[in-house]
């Protein structure tokens, strides 16, 4: 990593307000060059508390977009980090202020009047939900690990109505971890550093008593329904007038996005890039690599669309070349860059993968051919034990040691596995899909795909996998229930991605009946289905074999660091995962420690603490025995002048035939003295399957104030 400290632009920095039509600021940080001439704007837009949680990273890619010649500008949502107002939808009223954002510094008089925006996650969400309502300012917009199908792998409304997983499965960690997480972040005040001693209180408490767990709707509505398409980018892209730029990396479950929204947007304002990495920006320091210089690629994308041409970054050169990169413009990229991996041993982390960049000019491309494999054999029971998922790996990684899913032997020990050999090297670019024919012994079920690759000494390696909720099996708009003892055929897509599976080695598709904690387990499931090979099938996209030796990146560099240090302490590390096995009770425990658990010192004094564990629980042969418990806790303590907030989330959910139980406590303190104190539960119909009568039951819902 090349940390840089030389520009074309000698820059300036300053925190500011910036107003709303109903008369809430939003608070905002700004650097930008010293220059005469009015510059284009980008916008960085979300709930992440720029004084602290995301100024790290700020410091390293905002002040080097302003030695590029541009204002570079985070701000805080309504009702997040030093923000007036109280939390709001982030479906709705996040776009809407963000378009009176994105008209405000269009109108500044430092600002040329165009205006880009990135983000990741979330951020870039909202930056695709906010180009949907197109703004005129808004030129281009780069999105990074974000999402555009909230059906098939949605963020929001995976944390607030559980559609987390492919093919409308109600998920377990992707959701409830994030909705406890989001509670516990959502808590968190106003630092009185920014906004003044005698007000951070009063704001804090105005928004703590708006707060609603999101767990509370989670599984409400797990098929694709009115109340959660306010949609996907992709279902219209003629809303979208802005360029866009989508990154992803194979080791994100939102990848799938990249090949929507280059296939789905014209090809003049679209491109797309999907690199080996995990959930993160691609030029951050972790694994797995490579890394690339993601910040001078994304110059290129702000200097064709937000400059006129011939302005380009350094006085007199192309963006190209005063980055690193050659001189050809971003359009005449691919519409996808893709980065096929090499085989690689399982492990639960790799600090690079190799592997070749492909191109393709359309999406799907005429240079990948779908290639069935047929199953043989005979009928078979797939009945699998409860805790089949163990080893999963982390439904989102960030780069941890323990993200990536380990040696899939003893998984697919609990499935049913089919093996193809692979006539020389075949290299899978896209979705592959599965064609199952079978027999549901319940109503209700489960489906897991698993495509891994098989090496001579045995080792397993996944590849991909994919999920189909049963009572969802016609589509997301549409649940019924199946009839026990019938048979049908099935289809479903896995998630995208690219690899290369060399001679020798062999395909495997692993079935099986659960998926815990991935999956929440449904009633019955523990019955299985019986699967008829004679009429099932595995269909790999195979690319053609050609790399492009033409795609090329600069190495990752980044401005000065901030300059945050992590506390020392002398606690033992806690494993990130562990899995504890009671043999006399049946029961897996899968204990999981979020990476970015410790203590971290501001330049400023400010010490930011969080601790965090996720315990999810099953009994073997007992569906209904499954329980999600999470702890999380913050603290946000200054010595001068004294401030020591804390926050402190539990949240647990189980289960029964009828209903899905959760509860939610939040405790906020200033020093010792408790602010605020709620807690709340809920029962939540499983509604999906249930057939025309829909839910069995009403909703009883208890909350209780202290």
């Amino acid at each position: 990593m090349h940390t840089r400290t030389a520009f074309p632009y000698e820059t300036t920095h300053e925190d500011l307000w910036i107003p709303l039509a109903d008369g809430t600021r939003l608070y905002a940080r700004m650097w930008r060059p010293l220059t005469g001439e009015p510059v284009p704007a980008l916008l960085e837009y979300l709930p992440d508390r720029l004084s602290d949680a995301t100024a790290p990273r700020d410091a390293q890619r905002h002040p080097w977009y302003a030695g590029h010649g541009y204002a570079s500008v985070r701000v805080d949502v309504r009702g997040h980090g030093n923000s007036e107002g109280v939390p709001a939808d982030a479906e709705t009223t996040e776009p809407a202020d963000g378009v009176e954002v994105v008209h405000w510094l269009a109108a500044q008089p430092w600002c040329s009047g165009r205006v880009g925006m990135f983000g990741l996650s979330r951020g870039g969400v909202t930056a695709l939900r906010i180009a949907a309502l197109a703004p005129e300012p808004l030129g281009a917009l780069v999105t990074v690990c974000s999402d555009d199908d909230r059906f098939d792998h949605g963020i929001e409304h995976g944390i607030e109505h559980g559609i987390d997983g492919a093919g409308g499965a109600v998920p377990t960690t992707g959701a409830h971890a994030r909705a406890a997480a989001a509670l516990a972040h959502v808590a968190r005040p106003p630092d009185p550093a920014y906004v003044g001693q005698v007000m951070w209180r009063d704001m804090w408490v105005k928004r703590l008593e708006t707060v609603d767990p999101f767990i509370r709707t989670w599984p409400s509505h797990p098929a694709q329904d009115p109340y959660g398409s306010n949609g996907g980018a992709h279902e219209d892209g003629s809303v979208i007038r802005a360029a866009v730029l989508a990154v992803g990396g194979w080791h994100d479950p939102y990848r799938d996005s990249v090949l929507r929204l280059v296939q789905s947007l014209p090809p003049d304002r679209v491109r797309g890039v999907i690199g080996p990495w995990s959930h993160a920006y691609p030029d951050q320091d972790r694994p797995p690599g490579p890394a690339i210089g993601f910040l001078q690629e994304t110059l290129r994308w702000w200097d064709h669309w937000l400059k006129p041409h011939g302005t380009r970054t350094s006085a007199g050169t192309d963006a190209g070349s005063s980055t690193g990169t050659d001189s050809r413009t971003v359009m005449s990229e691919p519409l996808l860059r893709a980065y096929v991996m090499d085989a690689h041993p399982p492990a639960t982390t790799y600090a690079s993968l190799p592997g070749r960049w492909v191109g393709d000019g359309a999406w799907p491309s005429p240079s990948v051919t779908p290639v069935a494999y047929a199953l043989r054999g005979a009928p078979v029971l797939v009945r699998s034990p409860q805790h089949t998922g163990v080893d999963a790996g982390r439904f989102r990684p960030t780069g941890g040691d323990a993200d990536l899913p380990p040696d899939q032997r003893e998984e697919d020990a609990r499935s049913a596995c089919f093996e193809f050999e692979v006539p020389g090297e075949t290299w899978i670019l896209g979705r592959p899909s599965v064609r199952l024919r079978m027999t549901s012994h319940s109503a209700r079920g489960q489906v897991i795909a698993r495509v891994c690759d098989v090496a001579p000494d045995g080792a397993s390696t996944l590849v991909t996998r994919g999920a189909l909720n049963v009572p969802v099996r016609d589509g997301g708009d549409q649940a019924a229930s199946w009839r026990p003892g019938t048979t049908e055929d099935v289809r479903f897509d896995l998630d995208a991605i690219g690899y290369a599976v060399p001679p020798g080695h062999r395909i495997r598709l692993s079935l099986s009946s659960a998926y815990w904690p991935w999956m929440w387990p449904e009633p019955g499931s523990e019955a299985g289905f019986t699967l008829d090979p004679s009429g099932s099938s595995l269909e790999l996209p195979v690319r053609a074999r050609q790399s492009d030796p033409t795609i090329t990146f600069a190495e990752p560099e980044h401005s000065v660091p901030l300059g945050v240090a992590s506390a020392a302490t002398l606690d033992e590390p806690r494993p990130e995962r562990l899995v504890v096995r009671d043999m006399a009770k049946g029961e897996w425990r899968l204990e999981v420690v979020p990476r970015h658990c410790g203590t971290r010192v501001h330049p400023d004094g400010l010490e930011h603490t969080e601790d965090a564990l996720e315990t999810y629980s099953v009994q073997e042969a007992g569906p209904l025995s499954a329980r999600a418990h999470f702890s999380w806790s913050i603290r946000l303590h200054r010595p001068e002048p004294a401030w020591d907030a804390r926050i402190e989330v539990r949240s647990e959910v189980t289960c029964d035939t009828r209903d899905f139980i959760t509860s939610s406590e939040l405790v906020c303190k200033d020093g010792d003295e408790v602010v605020f104190h709620r807690t709340w539960e809920r029962r939540i119909p499983r509604t999906t399957g249930q057939g025309p009568g829909g839910a069995i039951g009403d909703p009883a819902e208890r909350s209780a104030d202290r």
